[in-house]
């Protein structure tokens, strides 16, 4: 079945038996040896084509126990909500969209003039705000590029450092888009527990040990738990980075602009390559959908090359209106009023439920609260599906297994709803 003289041929052979099913996933491949007889080509031949299907994802390395066909990746769960739904609704991780900015107001500052190949990737007005709103993230000198959202960062920046099949830690609950990325793009999700302070030390000392190439951390409102870093955390992960200079440091201050939890430095002065991703999906709207990024020279150089082979650029037109937003002294102060907002619904919800007796639960930050359950959460989600609530059922962000919990979102949930949720959540729970 399958067929082939060089390693090429015989990769494209085994996949395309894989992407129409003839092999199917958890089939083990013929040995390398019996492989190379039975198509009369070398040994070193047919495992050089293991090798690329192994790096490619499409099969897995059991050492002596063979090659085995992973098969094609499922799709994956996807952020925001169902506009269709007749329930009120939880789960789409969206900001409030009455704290966005009116961009009526400054459409005014669009550039009449076309921008053309060769002109600066970045506004100067632009890049100078966020050379000096970053200084404080930055552990030494670097330079400042900017990408279509945190994602699009983090899936370049991995690209232009590691190799397909390389580990990457990553939290153990995960955002969704970083766990279809890293799935996607071919490199290995090795998890990381968290608690509420954050990754574990000795997880992420473990998954460090065992070869991961590079880290991405979220310092500020996780994505589904809204964990935060504690000064502590941040310099017990930052003592564990520094023994491993080498390794690429992802940070991920999605929430920068809201957070009501300070900056904490994670990055060690020995690491090599970092960088430090903010973006402003979350504060100016999801179609805003830029991120700077903040990093060292060697790897800004990287980062824009991979840019260079699109347009080299993110819309001008949407650097117009951030620009306008992030230099506006009157948007500046509307922004200390929405980060009290986030931080008063966590709260809210977080007393509520102390209220009626529900303690397992710690105050978060973000858009999003994490209520983590003792069993699968499809029954709590049905159970309040009945009471008018959909929410986001947390066995997609796990990792190395399921995550045992609820995802809600506060942003459109007025005072009494938040009493009213917490009555309902009360009563899901009950036996």
């Amino acid at each position: 079945m399958i067929d082939g003289k060089s390693a090429s041929e015989i990769f494209d052979s085994i996949r395309q038996h894989i992407t129409s099913g003839k092999l199917a996933k958890g089939e083990t491949l013929p040995p390398v040896r019996e492989l190379a007889v039975q198509l009369d080509v070398n040994r070193n031949t047919v495992a050089a084509a293991y090798k690329r299907l192994v790096t490619s994802g499409l099969a897995l390395s059991q050492g002596r126990n063979g090659t085995v066909v992973k098969g094609t990746l499922p799709p994956v769960a996807l952020e925001g909500g169902n506009p269709h739904s007749p329930l009120a609704d939880l789960s789409s991780g969206n900001p409030a969209p009455d704290k966005l900015p009116d961009l009526n107001r400054y459409l005014s500052h669009i550039s009449r003039t076309p921008r053309l190949y060769g002109d600066a990737p970045v506004l100067p007005s632009l890049s100078r705000w966020a050379s000096a709103w970053m200084q404080e993230a930055m552990p030494a000198a670097g330079e400042i590029d900017l990408t279509s959202g945190a994602i699009d960062a983090i899936e370049r920046l991995l690209c232009a450092h590691l190799l397909p099949g390389d580990s990457v830690a990553v939290e153990d609950p995960c955002f969704l888009s970083s766990i279809s990325m890293l799935r996607y793009s071919g490199f290995a999700a090795s998890p990381v527990s968290i608690d509420h302070e954050g990754m574990l030390p000795e997880r992420l000392e473990q998954a460090l040990s065992k070869g991961a190439r590079a880290v991405i951390l979220t310092p500020r409102a996780h994505n589904p738990t809204g964990c935060s870093l504690s000064q502590a955390r941040a310099t017990e992960l930052q003592h564990i980075l520094s023994r491993y200079p080498q390794v690429l440091v992802i940070v991920d201050d999605h929430f920068a602009l809201l957070s009501s939890t300070p900056w904490y430095p994670i990055i060690s002065a020995q690491t090599l390559h970092w960088a430090v991703i903010r973006s402003m999906s979350k504060t100016l709207g999801p179609d805003l959908r830029l991120a700077f990024v903040a990093s060292d020279t060697a790897t800004s150089a990287k980062l824009r090359l991979r840019l260079n082979s699109g347009s080299q650029w993110v819309s001008h037109l949407l650097q117009d209106l951030t620009n306008a937003c992030l230099s506006d002294e009157g948007y500046q102060h509307s922004l200390t009023q929405v980060r009290k907002f986030y931080a008063e619904q966590q709260r809210k919800l977080f007393c509520a439920l102390c209220d009626r007796g529900i303690n397992t639960i710690a105050p978060g930050d973000g858009l999003n609260f994490w209520l983590p359950l003792a069993d699968a959460s499809q029954t709590t989600a049905f159970a309040l599906a009945k009471s008018g609530w959909l929410v986001r059922e947390g066995e997609p962000f796990g990792v190395s297994a399921p995550a045992q919990g609820l995802r809600i979102t506060l942003s459109a949930l007025n005072d009494n709803d938040i009493t009213r949720l917490a009555s309902d959540i009360q009563q899901a729970l009950s036996p």
